[in-house]
Parts: C-alpha cells; structure tokens; sequence
C-alpha cells in the first residue's frame, strides 16, 4: 500500500516533538513493507529532518505541498534525490502580496538551500538560510513556492485577505496562523502523490492518507482510505472518509496499526 502521512498536526504535536508511540508504528508500516510516504508542506530540509526523527532512509516524499517530490536515499548527497520539482513565476504574485498587509513578510524557496526573504521570519519557522533580498531580485527566477506571513495577524484574516489579492495560475493554502503557502497552479500533495503512485505500481485502491489540515484536503480525497484526525478543521472532516483521535491522543496510531497483518 502506499501510506501518505502528513506531519504537523498529524504525526508531530503542537510543540514539534514526536512520540515514541507514533514513531513506533511509522516503522512497523514500513518493515511490513508498505510505502511510507511523507507528505507535507514542509521544505525538503524540513522532509529530511522528519525522516531522520521517524528513522525513514529509503522510499519517496512529498515536500512544499506536492510542488517538490524526492527520493530518500542514504547513499545520495544529503540523503536523498529530487525526482521533481514544478515551479511558477513569482513576479505576479509577489506583485499581488507587497503592501497588502501591514508586517507581512514573504518568502520565496530556494530547494535544498533555505529562502529568499523580504525581511527575517521568526526563529524557527524556515529551515535553511535566509537570505534578505529586494524583491526585484525575488522574483527574478521561477519558484516552487511563495510564503506569505504575519507575526500579528490571524488565520482567519488571512482566509478572508486571500481570495482579494486576486492570485490567479497559482494554488494556495491558508496555515493555523497568519500563513499563506502559494504554490504552481492545479499542484498539491494528491497530484505528488498520484505521479509516486504510478511509478510504484500501487492500485488506486490501495492508498492510504491521514492528515489535518487545508492542505490535506486534496490528498484526502485522493486516497481509497482518508482519513481525518480528530482535531482536524470542519472542511477537511467533511472530506475524509474516516476520523480518528487527536493529535494528542496519537490518533494516527490506530490508523496505522490496522495497516499491519496481525
């Protein structure tokens, strides 16, 4: 089977720890020789640091919302291979975001390397060098995604700020918080996640997806079996064909537990 699981708010909690518990059940999957894959809106850095904390070397993942697809494996630089990257202009876009909210930063992904910034984000929310830039010089070279953010501002706003910012050939996606994550149009972690499918060989029926949030909304409805966690937003239990436990309940682990032959 192949089993794509999303992270923050599926597998790690709130607080960026991961339990042993669901740990352990990631690994049993993945010896029971199903296809663990890692879907997320994370950056590839952000892809291989989860992999390292689920103990995963081998297999596929989906990074940056579907826009970045590698391939872990430990004999490679840095531990893994890009299969596919799918970029856009940005010029339109960055256009579209300057002055539309009061401190508001933005960034641009540089793959494998960190971002290209308007101004610093907060500590600890982008993996990789941050590289303050004009904004000229942001949208001088096709991206694999744009992050729009605010310190001070809500994820409600940012619902509400989206769809007026006239944002068109692109996807997007709006965080927990003041987060926008904008990405080449029709792309998303399903489109990723089909392309793996079909080079693996896997059944349509046999695909599994657990997730939490926006972005999984798509991948949900992608697989045989999607499956919400119980914290999830209204819009994405609406989707799911199932709903497990909370993230702090470890729901993911009766999910994944049911994968394996007793």
């Amino acid at each position: 089977m192949l089993v794509a699981l999303d992270v923050d708010g599926t597998l790690l909690h709130y607080d960026g720890h991961l339990s042993e518990t669901v740990r352990d059940a990631v690994q049993a999957v993945a010896r029971a020789g199903h296809h663990v894959t890692i879907a997320t809106g994370r950056s590839v850095l952000g892809v291989m640091e989860i992999a390292g904390m689920l103990g995963l070397d081998r297999g596929f993942a989906v990074a940056s919302n579907g826009a970045v697809t590698i391939e872990l494996d430990p004999s490679a630089p840095n531990g893994y291979r890009i299969v596919e990257t799918v970029t856009f202009d940005p010029a339109p876009v960055l256009k579209s975001l300057e002055n539309a909210w009061p401190d508001a930063v933005v960034a641009v992904e540089e793959i494998g390397i960190g971002s290209k910034v308007s101004a610093p984000f907060p500590d600890g929310e982008l993996l990789g060098t941050q590289r303050v830039v004009s904004w000229e010089e942001m949208a001088a070279e096709p991206t694999t995604r744009v992050t729009f953010r605010s310190p001070t501002g809500t994820s409600d706003d940012f619902v509400k700020l989206a769809p007026q910012l006239g944002l068109h050939g692109v996807s997007y996606g709006v965080g927990y918080t003041a987060w926008l994550d904008i990405n080449p149009e029709g792309v998303s972690k399903a489109s990723a996640l089909e392309q793996i499918r079909r080079n693996l060989h896997v059944e349509p029926a046999a695909t599994v997806a657990i997730g939490d949030h926006r972005n999984d909304l798509e991948m949900l409805t992608w697989a045989a079996r999607g499956v919400a966690m119980g914290q999830a937003l209204d819009d994405v239990l609406a989707v799911a064909d199932e709903v497990t436990g909370t993230i702090d309940e470890d729901g993911a682990v009766p999910v994944l537990r049911s994968l394996i032959l007793p």
